[in-house]
């Protein structure tokens, strides 16, 4: 896979992955940027600090996440982000998604 086409992959569909990740850590617990950056990383996504931010802040706006600011730490204070009810609702949702995709792409190989 080239450049243009590995950059194609991650944008129309690797960026659904990434979400049904950061949601599914941000219903644990709160979630920092650099931490789920690791986290991404060692699931094999190359993802960079301009595009993770971008998508935690746009999910933010979606209400799928809240984000808390560490009153003391200023400009760059720590920012960690949690699941709200509706960002719960996303996910459970995408998994079914996910879940009945698996079940059809199960079938296919047993019955081409």
């Amino acid at each position: 896979m080239d450049a243009t086409d590995s950059k194609a992959l991650q944008r129309e569909i690797l960026l659904g992955f990434w979400k049904v990740h950061i949601l599914r850590h941000a219903s644990s617990g709160p979630v920092v940027g650099q931490w789920m950056l690791q986290e991404l990383r060692r699931h094999g996504y190359e993802v960079s600090p301009g595009t993770l931010y971008p998508i935690l802040h746009r999910m933010e706006r979606l209400g799928w996440l809240r984000c808390e600011v560490d009153p003391g730490g200023g400009p760059r204070a720590k920012r960690s982000f949690y699941a709200t009810e509706k960002g719960r609702e996303a996910l459970a949702a995408a998994l079914r998604q996910l879940e009945e995709l698996m079940a059809e792409t199960g079938k296919e190989k047993h019955h081409p």
